[in-house]
């Protein structure tokens, strides 16, 4: 039997083939219907490919087209997930950009690092509020703390950005059920929390909900189940309430980041570390012995490798998501992340599962 990496070079091969025969017959055809449906002479092969080039080529470098901006004087937003990350970095970047900035934090009420920095910096436009998204009681404390604190509660809350996640790792038959629901408790059902709670003061501003989804809300991968099952449902919910919030004037958009794990440190050595030690004591003692320690050490080591992967600098994540909150048209989807990781979803969402999963997995 042909080795995983020769089988991945005969598909590749094979859909390279594939494509070049489209682009040599196909796109001269669908080219040279368009010229003549314009009155313009017919393009030959060489034209075809420049011009499929050109356009490649566009569409990649050229920079996004301006839509017009939002005046921020006066508009205020909440972010969940200020502790650290791209929340913290986000509630300093909008708040030297003028917005008025609720930093909702967990770790407020316990002095965390994150939350004290950010009230360290004595400014009446940026308010820490403490929020834990999975309590009900908290994001209601939140909402009554933002709306006593807004300048004109009567013109409602410009924008919420549903930043605060968690991440973890492990094969299904090592993943507890409970890893499941405390996965999806914070990342899906405390973006719903949140938003239903705060939806009626965006509706007022006619204003912008923003959640911070990721590459995964598009595609699954190994040992990653409890984090995709999460964005993949918050991606379905943003849906649904950007086709129901359309007559409300509200927009909706998604932020989608590629592999920021060590800017982020979202996964570290140390939490991989313990988790892994915890997921093989509580495996079942017929799981630890179908799959083996070998196995399971050598997963690990690919989560440990993953630690120190992906970029440094958050800016781009930063960017798209000023981008949907000070645009007059946001787009629905934002994909700040590696070209290579672009292409990866591109490949795994469009083409039939059977040549995808031959190239990945």
């Amino acid at each position: 039997m042909a080795s995983l990496p020769i089988v991945r070079a005969a598909v590749l091969v094979a859909f390279s083939v594939f494509l070049t025969l489209i682009l040599a017959f196909g796109l001269p055809f669908a080219l040279n219907f368009v010229t003549r449906a314009l009155g313009l002479p017919e393009a030959n092969v060489t034209e075809c490919v420049v011009a499929v080039y050109a356009l490649f080529v566009l569409y990649i470098a050229m920079p996004r087209l301006p839509r017009g901006s939002v005046k921020v004087e006066g508009k205020a937003v909440f972010i969940t997930g200020c502790d650290c990350g791209f929340g913290h970095a986000l509630a300093k970047h909008l708040h030297k950009l003028g917005f008025t900035v609720f930093a909702g934090c967990l770790l407020k009420d316990q002095a965390g690092a994150g939350a004290v920095e950010l009230e360290n910096m004595h400014s009446d436009t940026l308010k820490v509020v403490q929020v834990d998204v999975c309590s009900e009681e908290q994001v209601s404390q939140a909402l009554e703390f933002v709306r006593a604190n807004l300048a004109h509660p009567d013109k409602g809350l410009w924008a919420v950005i549903n930043n605060a996640g968690t991440s973890t790792f492990g094969e299904v038959e090592f993943t507890s059920m409970d890893t499941y629901k405390q996965v999806c408790e914070v990342n899906l059902w405390g973006t719903i929390r949140v938003t239903k709670a705060f939806l009626p003061l965006i509706r007022r501003a006619q204003g912008r909900v923003v959640n911070i989804s990721s590459m995964y809300g598009r595609m699954g991968n190994c040992l990653r189940s409890p984090y995709c099952i999460s964005k993949y449902g918050v991606e379905v919910f943003s849906d649904c309430l950007r086709y129901e919030m359309k007559n409300w004037g509200v927009k909706v958009s998604v932020i989608e980041p590629g592999n920021f794990i060590v800017a982020t440190g979202i996964l570290t050595r140390d939490v991989v570390a313990t988790t892994a030690e915890k997921m093989w004591k509580e495996a079942p003692p017929g799981v630890r012995e179908d799959y083996g320690k070998a196995h399971f050490e050598q997963h690990m080591a690919l989560m440990r490798s993953y630690c120190s992967s992906g970029q440094r600098d958050i800016t781009p994540v930063l960017d798209d998501i000023t981008d949907a909150i000070t645009s007059k048209r946001p787009y629905t989807r934002y994909n700040p992340m590696e070209p290579h990781w672009w292409i990866r979803i591109q490949i795994m969402s469009h083409l039939p599962s059977a040549l995808s999963d031959r190239l990945y997995f």
